[in-house]
């Protein structure tokens, strides 16, 4: 059976609130009782003061002790009424089972009506006097008016305290209880937001408790689905473009093989002649084009690396060779000194190679016509298992909108790129068991690939 959390909150405080109350009117009994006792020891007083008295009672005396205690008196002896602070005439008297003979055993009687006006009657026996040989029986009469104004008095305080934190704890309870059922509500539209693909941030409370916090993760659970949500749209479009690529760059490999035959067919009949320079750059341009298309398609290749060791100085001696016409035409100063050790690294050659390619492609790009581009080889210091191989260039640096996202696919400063080239390069390295990173020294962007030695 669903339980809503608002009942769940409420249930306890309005047990609560029914203790209050519980508490409040036990209170007020007990007051009550304590003020019955507290009029009834008066009572029992005046009987004690009138029983010991050594001095006449007369209608005087009697006023004076209506004024002490406030109530009426009746004195009755056998030969008739002698004293009374009464004034209406034939007064309604207790019944004998009210009257007492010791003033100890005295409490209030029986309601009696005088004049129109009720009074709690009792009586009590007195001892004989020199006035009064037969003592005679005194009746007290408690106006009930007075009586009922003691009691109220006594119960008042209880129940306003009472009346009071019950109302305060059931405003309390409800309001407390449709404040956090809302909140939970306004969560549970959230997440179902989220279900339903709307992954906007929702706004925080300004109080700060559980329910924020929670607030907060439903937030951050949101962003990082959204992020999943893309990269899950980026892999999918990656896929699609390695099916579609890897038939393209197959049927283009096929052509760029027989345009190469066909030239270097052309410059062997040409040999004399012919322009060699110029056909030995159509020929470079060409092999260029075949690497990269070779590798392009290894990199789509399912299935576990090829690993074997390979010369981490070849790879970059290739990369360069392949770039070095290129930089030649676009007046772009390549720096490249071989180390005189080698260092030997395992894993697919041609991977590995296209992985030292792709960065020094993006470097020979961003330094531009005019700029300069340094790669260097060397063994890490520490540790000393892994090979360095970094690649510096005189360009303006990455884009701050696309640097702290510059290896994700598809992500791109330049106006005709596509965005695959660093991707590619990081994969394949991560897959090697190395990795890929650049930074920012001043006006120098470097560009750093770790890779483990053999």
């Amino acid at each position: 059976m669903r339980r809503p959390l608002r009942y769940q909150l409420l249930l306890p405080l309005l047990t609560l609130l029914l203790g209050v109350v519980g508490i409040s009117t036990w209170t007020a009994l007990a007051s009550a009782g304590r003020a019955r006792r507290q009029i009834e020891e008066q009572v029992r007083n005046v009987a004690h003061t009138f029983s010991d008295a050594r001095f006449p009672l007369n209608d005087r005396v009697l006023e004076q002790m209506k004024l002490l205690a406030g109530a009426d008196f009746v004195l009755l002896t056998r030969d008739g009424p002698r004293a009374t602070t009464l004034r209406a005439e034939g007064a309604e008297l207790p019944p004998a089972g009210a009257v007492v003979e010791n003033w100890q055993t005295l409490s209030l009687g029986p309601r009696v009506e005088v004049g129109g006006e009720a009074y709690l009657g009792s009586g009590v026996r007195l001892p004989p006097r020199a006035d009064a040989p037969d003592g005679g029986t005194l009746y007290i009469l408690y106006p009930e008016t007075l009586w009922r104004t003691a009691l109220w008095e006594a119960v008042r305080p209880s129940l306003v305290l009472g009346g009071f934190a019950g109302l305060a704890s059931l405003v309390l309870a409800v309001g407390v209880s449709q404040r956090l059922g809302r909140r939970v509500q306004e969560l549970e539209r959230r997440t179902r937001l989220i279900a339903a693909g709307d992954f906007s941030p929702m706004p925080l409370p300004r109080r700060d408790d559980e329910l924020r916090d929670l607030g907060q993760s439903v937030n951050e659970m949101a962003q990082q689905l959204a992020r999943l949500q893309e990269t899950v749209r980026k892999t999918e479009r990656l896929r699609l473009l390695g099916q579609v690529s890897g038939g393209l760059a197959h049927q283009m490999r096929n052509g760029i093989t027989g345009a190469r035959l066909a030239v270097q067919l052309h410059a062997r009949e040409c040999h004399d002649g012919g322009d060699a320079e110029a056909l030995d750059v159509a020929l470079r341009q060409l092999a260029l084009l075949e690497a990269h298309l070779k590798r392009f398609l290894d990199l789509g290749r399912d299935g576990p690396i090829r690993r074997r060791p390979c010369s981490a100085r070849d790879l970059v001696e290739e990369a360069v060779t392949l770039l070095r016409p290129r930089c030649k035409h676009g007046r772009i100063d390549l720096r490249w000194a071989p180390p005189g050790e080698d260092a030997t690294v395992v894993g697919d050659a041609g991977q590995l190679g296209q992985v030292v390619l792709n960065i020094l492609t993006n470097a020979v790009e961003a330094a531009g016509p005019g700029g300069w581009v340094e790669v260097s080889l060397r063994r890490a210091e520490d540790p000393s298992s892994v090979v360095l191989i970094e690649v510096s260039d005189s360009g303006p640096g990455p884009a701050t909108d696309v640097a702290e996202r510059l290896f994700e696919p598809f992500v791109t400063g330049k106006p005709e790129g596509v965005g695959l080239g660093l991707a590619v390069a990081r994969q394949a390295a991560e897959a090697h068991g190395g990795r890929v990173s650049w930074r920012r020294d001043g006006a120098v962007t470097r560009f750093r690939i770790e890779l483990p030695t053999a």
